[in-house]
């Protein structure tokens, strides 16, 4: 299994989803190609409801820990309830290009 996949299965196992979006970002980023090292996280959920946003960081931290400690170098992570994601016009930011690195 792909890091993206385990990364996929374990939030939809542990949160009640609205809407769900991870990409692999590695390509933008000075490493190997076909690489799984930044990922961006895009996930509206009702178990934000109530939480700031250092709390809901904190959930997706702990339930990742092992990708975060191993494979996973960056995790971008916008965390949003429903009523959030709708002001947005249901769009994700984009992200930025690396500005780090050296030649691949």
């Amino acid at each position: 299994m792909t890091v993206e996949q385990g990364i996929i299965n374990k939030l939809n196992k542990n949160f009640q989803l609205s809407y769900l979006e991870v990409l692999n970002e590695s390509h933008m980023h000075n490493v190997p190609a076909n690489a799984e090292t930044h990922f961006k996280v895009t996930i509206v959920s009702s178990d934000f409801e109530g939480k700031r946003l250092i709390q809901r960081q904190r959930l997706l931290n702990q339930l990742l820990s092992e990708e975060l400690a191993g494979p996973v170098h960056a995790l971008a992570q916008h965390t949003y309830t429903l009523e959030e994601w709708n002001k947005k016009n249901s769009i994700s930011p984009e992200s930025p290009n690396c500005l780090g690195g050296g030649s691949k």
